[in-house]
C-alpha cells in the first residue's frame, strides 16, 4: 500500500498509512518506512522524509542502506546538502554498506550546495574503498567544481573520468 502511495506521489497518504500502522501495533517493516521517505522525497517533503527517518531509528526495525540513500537524496534534491553529509555520517556510525547509489545520492547533495571539496573527498572515498565511480558521481563532482570556480578541479576529475 504504501509503495503504492509513493509511485503515485502521495506522500500524505503514505504517512497516513505508517501512523494508522503505528497506532494499531501492526509490524513496521523497513520497506513501509523506505517507501514513505522515498514517496516525500518526490514531492520535496524532506522535513516530512526526516521526521519519519528519525522514527525508523527510534523504532525496532532493522536498518540498511536504501532507508538511508532515501534520507540523503530527500535532503540533497532540495539543497539541503548538510543534512544529506549528516545522514551520510549516521550511515557509517550504524555500519552500513555505502554503495554507488549511496555516494551519487550523497555527491548529487554536494554539487546542488557547490561544495566542492566534499565532492572531490567522496570521489577519493569511493576510490579507496573500491566503490564504482560512474556517470553520476563524476558528473557531480564536476559540477560542484564548476559551480566553485574550480575549473582546473573541474577538469582533472573529467581527466579522471575519460581513464577510468
Amino acid at each position: 500500500m504504501i509503495s503504492a502511495c509513493e509511485k503515485g506521489d502521495e506522500w500524505e497518504k503514505a504517512l497516513q498509512l505508517l501512523h494508522v500502522m503505528a497506532q494499531s501495533k501492526l509490524e513496521s517493516k523497513l520497506i513501509n518506512f523506505s517507501a514513505g521517505i522515498s514517496a516525500c522525497e518526490k514531492c520535496a517533503e524532506w522535513e516530512k522524509a526526516l521526521q519519519l527517518f528519525n522514527a525508523t531509528l527510534k523504532s525496532s526495525v532493522h536498518l540498511d542502506s536504501t532507508l538511508f540513500n532515501a534520507v540523503i537524496s530527500a535532503c540533497g534534491k532540495v539543497g539541503e546538502w548538510q543534512k544529506s553529509l549528516h545522514i551520510f555520517c549516521l550511515m557509517t556510525q550504524h555500519k552500513l554498506q555505502c554503495s554507488t547509489i549511496t555516494f551519487s545520492a550523497v555527491m548529487s547533495a554536494v554539487e546542488k550546495g557547490g561544495a566542492w571539496a566534499h565532492a572531490l573527498q567522496f570521489l577519493r572515498i569511493m576510490g579507496h574503498r573500491k566503490v564504482e565511480r560512474n556517470i553520476i558521481t563524476f558528473s557531480a563532482a564536476i559540477s560542484a567544481c564548476q559551480k566553485g570556480g574550480e575549473w582546473e578541479k573541474a577538469l582533472q576529475v573529467f581527466e579522471l573520468a575519460v581513464h577510468s
